[in-house]
């Protein structure tokens, strides 16, 4: 009996399905997507901590309250100076007072009653009433700028989040000193879980075949099981010669936060 061509290839295609080899799985680890030391910009009391280990964080949330006596009385300060009249009023008077009486001096001096002197002296009392009024305003608006200054100053006395996180620990505590410098010691430390970040590392057989942007699934392993999509973000261009491998770096969607970072995976690319 005669098997029919279609019918032969109908059973080579299952018999080459049945035996097609699953997806291949690699070794991986579920990482934060950045991990950050929250240091102080200046040195000065830490007067409170908002947040304790473990709290989920929003970017711009406040976390630490340094000091800020000094700041606060310097800004009170320069803004009252910033609008203060009674330097600009007066130098506005003298100068008024200054020009009338030049200008009747000049008119005196024209009608010979008046010396040259007497007049050239009335001109300079003018000319230095134009100056002091135009101090007066200088000094008004530097007083301004000196308000910003010191309210970036006093913006600085508290640290917020640059992201949305949660703080994995506290390593300074209300009435310490906080320092600045290299080997200064943080305040905390915080981590970014969404998106999270997936490292693997493949063979460099396999390169040129994972390209940014592939789709992959990421199985977790204990103490949270599961499979989880995730894409590919980084392919790292130089290749390890030693090992004869190369890295792969996927974002792994976590709003939820339910995915613990620190997990070891295996990942099939799809």
């Amino acid at each position: 009996m005669t098997m029919k061509p279609t019918v032969l290839l109908a059973c080579i295609a299952f018999a080459t399905g049945a035996h097609a080899a699953p997806p291949a799985e690699y070794q991986c680890l579920i990482e934060p997507y950045q991990k950050i030391e929250v240091r102080s910009p200046v040195e000065a009391l830490i007067e409170a901590i908002h947040v304790e280990r473990g709290s989920l964080v929003k970017k711009g949330q406040a976390l630490v309250r340094l000091d800020s006596g000094v700041e606060q009385a310097a800004l009170a300060s320069a803004r009252y100076r910033a609008i203060m009249e009674g330097q600009v009023k007066s130098s506005e008077a003298r100068l008024h007072y200054a020009r009338d009486k030049h200008r009747r001096r000049d008119e005196l001096h024209q009608q010979n009653f008046l010396s040259a002197q007497d007049r050239d002296d009335a001109y300079a009392e003018m000319r230095v009433a134009e100056a002091d009024l135009i101090e007066a305003k200088d000094n008004r608006e530097l007083s301004a700028l000196e308000t910003k200054r010191l309210e970036e100053l006093l913006r600085q006395r508290t640290l917020t989040s640059p992201f949305n996180g949660v703080v994995t620990e506290l390593m300074q505590h209300p009435g310490e000193l906080a320092q600045t410098g290299e080997g200064a010691r943080a305040i905390l430390k915080m981590a970014q879980i969404h998106p999270l970040r997936v490292e693997v590392v493949l063979p460099v057989s396999l390169y040129g075949s994972v390209k940014a942007g592939a789709r992959a699934e990421v199985i977790a392993e204990a103490p949270t099981k599961g499979s989880y999509k995730a894409s590919v973000k980084v392919v790292d261009k130089v290749v390890d010669s030693a090992s004869g491998t190369f890295g792969v770096r996927l974002d792994l969607p976590n709003p939820g936060g339910n995915i613990p970072a620190g997990v070891k995976c295996r990942v099939r690319f799809l």
